[in-house]
């Protein structure tokens, strides 16, 4: 856990969130049941929550291997040998079961699970504020069902655990299909909904919304096969009329452009050298940073020949995502996450997680191709430069949905759930690759040693 800082101040500070939430962290080292009971303890139980997020096997770095790096849009710049072998091995499906990267995604996702459970096992017996009390409530459902979601994409059949753990012999062990983590997560985030204001002001902007849970619902639903209910979730948040399109995509990146009104929901970094910085300009950018890509064993990320060939012709969105140097091509680089950092891995960018521009293509996909769907496509489309299609372009409508995103979300950590989502995940990287289908996995190895300590408990994935 990352160290407290100015804890006398915090009932000062209240509800305060936007960069500076990212300065603190829940308490540790003492009983839970002692330890929160105060809106000061509260307090810094739930921006230790969003923490969760930050850390570095969570969005600070290992989703980005594991999704980003995983797709046809990126590939480990690191070189095969020393400390990339791993990473390498992640990139061309041949990764084991004690990879470091695999066991930290894990650990830091769970991680931030046990911290949302503390909250809501133990804040309906304060006495704070209830108003409050709801919101605190809202947001780690939230958290934690973002975390979930990610760990059955990656994982598939993992535990569930949804109280406080008081010690590790009274741990039960729930190992559940991804079906059942999908409506488990479903349910919290309709109850969350109900808790979330719609918008916030000040110092509060950047903490979880209702229309963040619509968002998440929609993309939830479908992961799970359930476009009906996507489509639902989805409209209530166009409808909302609270997010909109920015009218230059560049804009949507920066440290002066975030939690704008494209911004559904970010994961907050805050620079200034108390670890609470990003590392996106080594890892999508290393040929300007500061660590030289692989510095303390963090990869740089490269773009592929497939990514910069998949943007149309006129598409306004290649020069504002990447840069390629056509005279040497080891200075392409992802332009998304420039900025200025006076130490490595401590930028001010945040991590879009959701998107106004997300949400439109969402329900495209869930209300199936019709003048609607087009509708939505072709707003983004727009934005880009890009003539409006229909059902008479060329292709199917899936086909096109899909190569729409990639462009529009690309290095955006969207492509490999996107394969998955739409069940071409085992076609494209094989083709990608120059690898037999059968090669490319659908999941990641549970690590080794949760299986080694669960007495059984927890069973492998096939294939391991």
């Amino acid at each position: 856990m990352k160290k407290i800082f100015l804890y006398s101040a915090i009932s000062i500070l209240l509800l305060s969130c936007s960069k500076d939430f990212t300065n603190l962290a829940p308490i540790s080292q003492r009983s839970v049941s002692t330890s929160y009971q105060t809106l000061a303890d509260f307090t810094v139980a739930v921006n230790g929550a969003y923490d969760g997020l930050q850390l570095n096997g969570t969005y600070g770095r290992i989703y980005l291997l594991m999704n980003e790096m995983r797709s046809d849009n990126m590939s480990n710049g690191a070189g095969a040998s020393g400390l990339s072998a791993s990473l390498e091995d992640i990139d061309k499906f041949r990764e084991i079961t004690t990879a470091t990267e695999i066991s930290n995604c894990w650990a830091d996702s769970y991680k931030g699970i046990a911290r949302c459970n503390i909250i809501l096992g133990t804040i309906d017996a304060s006495s704070i504020d209830a108003a409050i009390k709801n919101q605190f409530k809202g947001e780690s459902l939230f958290i934690r069902s973002l975390l979930y979601y990610n760990l059955a994409v990656l994982f598939g059949n993992i535990p569930l655990q949804l109280t406080d753990i008081a010690s590790p012999s009274s741990m039960t062990v729930n190992q559940v299909p991804a079906t059942e983590i999908y409506k488990q997560i479903i349910a919290d985030l309709v109850k969350a909904e109900t808790l979330l204001p719609a918008s916030y002001s000040g110092a509060n902007i950047g903490r979880v919304t209702s229309g963040a849970v619509d968002a998440l619902l929609g993309k939830i639903c479908l992961t799970s096969g359930d476009k009906s209910n996507a489509a639902t979730y989805l409209k209530k948040v166009v409808s909302s009329q609270k997010y909109a399109l920015v009218s230059d995509y560049s804009k949507l990146w920066g440290v002066a452009n975030e939690n704008g009104v494209e911004s559904i929901f970010e994961v907050q970094f805050k620079t200034g050298g108390q670890g609470e910085g990003s590392g996106y300009l080594e890892y999508f950018a290393s040929i300007l940073g500061r660590s030289g890509g692989v510095g303390g064993g963090n990869s740089n990320m490269d773009i592929t020949a497939d990514m910069r060939t998949a943007y149309p012709t006129g598409d306004l969105r290649y020069s504002k995502s990447l840069y390629k140097n056509s005279i040497l091509p080891d200075t392409s680089y992802v332009k998304k996450y420039l900025g200025i950092q006076s130490t490595a891995f401590d930028g001010d960018n945040n991590w879009v997680v959701l998107r106004y521009a997300d949400v439109l293509l969402m329900l495209a996909e869930a209300l199936g191709e019709g003048a609607e769907s087009y509708t939505y496509i072709n707003a983004v489309r727009a934005r880009a430069g890009l003539p409006a299609i229909d059902s008479s372009s060329p292709g199917a409508f899936a086909t096109k949905l899909l190569a729409e995103r990639r462009v529009e979300f690309a290095f955006e950590n969207q492509r490999w759930q996107d394969l998955l989502r739409f069940g071409v995940a085992k076609t494209v990287m094989a083709q990608h690759l120059g690898i037999a289908e059968g090669t490319v996995r659908l999941l990641y190895p549970i690590p080794q040693k949760e299986i080694d300590v669960s007495s059984g408990k927890i069973v492998q994935n096939p294939g391991f």
